[in-house]
């Protein structure tokens, strides 16, 4: 890596500033401020060195993705998407694709991928997108719903129906048939660059595919979707952080009938709530990521539970917050309104909260009884 970790900390600081307001606002990130985090590995920042990417941990992966989604969800949104990139092809992909695509990850292009349909969304199995093999080329059809980042997209990954299973194949957004479509207005992270993207018989070289070959789809979709409900976990610790901090320094410094909001204790009630929730997203997502880093048979179990928990208390931490500045948190652009839409939308990707509360029950229902 490099640089240490608390010098990445402070550039993100210093280039994000206050802008994350306005680029809400806007709708929009500066797509040369993404093209140079992307060229300095920022965005994908697990992706090992000898591919131009930082080779850190999960845990300080996850440190740094925390600090960013404190700042703006957005770009941490597009953080995910990239990262998700890079780790489909690293599992999925030959040495060769590994070779082929990951520095052009870590060296400003940027990357989407493409799960969700119209009919097909918790239930992947559902999905219609196909990728089928016509002489040395494969083509694409489908339409993917909801791709984060696919607005500043140089590269989709898709997962569609392949031979008897499903695989990722790799499509460059300006191929031929490639058409996305901006979607307008979303409730949060306005700047991530939310698309659908219309495949109409793209073709493109066989070795496209990842691994050349088609897996179960239930296999892919857990691989591939575990980067991103990490990472998605982490940025919720971010926007309790947020939260907290916007919330204590307002209820500190504002009087009512005398006495600092704080010192009311119901408004006290909310702080301790508010502390309480990032504490337990923090310790839940740093449990998940050590399940990471040491290879843990219960990786997918622990990654799925940091999910649920932040993002859920994500969600009501924002709630309480913008209960503790009342009208002074309520105005469009402010941090404690930008994480109360963020953080709502938190609960529903990557597996919404309700998914996310069956794979928990199923797991429970698979342990051993007492002896």
């Amino acid at each position: 890596m490099g640089e240490d970790l608390n010098s990445a900390l402070t550039s993100a600081t210093l280039r994000i500033g206050d802008l994350a307001g306005e680029w809400d606002r806007d709708g929009a990130l500066p797509p040369d401020l993404l093209h140079e985090l992307g060229a300095e590995g920022r965005l994908c920042a697990e992706v090992a060195e000898e591919y131009g990417g930082w080779g850190l941990s999960s845990m300080l992966s996850g440190t740094y993705t925390a600090h960013v989604g404190s700042l703006c969800s957005s770009l941490r949104s597009v953080m995910t998407s990239q990262g998700m990139a890079a780790w489909t092809v690293q599992r999925l992909g030959t040495p060769e694709q590994a070779a082929a695509y990951l520095p052009r990850l870590t060296g400003g292009e940027l990357a989407a991928v493409g799960f969700s349909e119209p009919g097909a969304g918790s239930d992947l199995a559902a999905m219609t997108t196909t990728v089928r093999r016509d002489g040395g080329s494969v083509v694409v059809d489908g339409h993917k719903k909801w791709v984060t980042a696919a607005h500043y997209a140089d590269l989709l990954v898709i997962v569609g129906r392949y031979e008897d299973g499903a695989a990722a194949v790799v499509v460059p957004s300006d191929a031929p048939g490639v058409r996305t479509e901006r979607i307008a207005d979303p409730l949060g992270c306005r700047a991530a660059g939310h698309a659908d993207v219309h495949l109409d018989g793209v073709r493109l070289p066989a070795e496209s595919v990842l691994g050349g070959y088609g897996l179960p789809p239930a296999l892919l979709v857990t691989t591939a979707l575990a980067y991103g409900r990490i990472s998605v976990a982490w940025g919720c610790v971010g926007i309790l952080r947020a939260c907290l901090a916007a919330a204590t320094a307002h209820a500190a410094g504002r009087e009512q009938f005398g006495k600092p909001l704080a010192d009311h204790q119901l408004v006290a009630g909310h702080l301790a709530d508010l502390f309480t929730a990032e504490q337990t997203a923090s310790r839940v997502c740093e449990h998940a990521s050590r399940c990471w880093d040491e290879g843990a048979p219960d990786q997918v179990v622990a990654t799925v539970l940091a999910k649920h928990v932040s993002a859920t208390q994500a969600a009501r931490g924002a709630a309480a917050a913008v209960q503790v500045l009342a009208s002074a948190g309520t105005q469009d652009g402010h941090p404690v309104a930008r994480a109360y839409r963020d953080a709502k939308l938190m609960e529903i990707i990557e597996g919404s909260s309700e998914l996310c509360r069956l794979m928990l029950a199923r797991h429970a229902l698979s342990l051993p009884g007492p002896l």
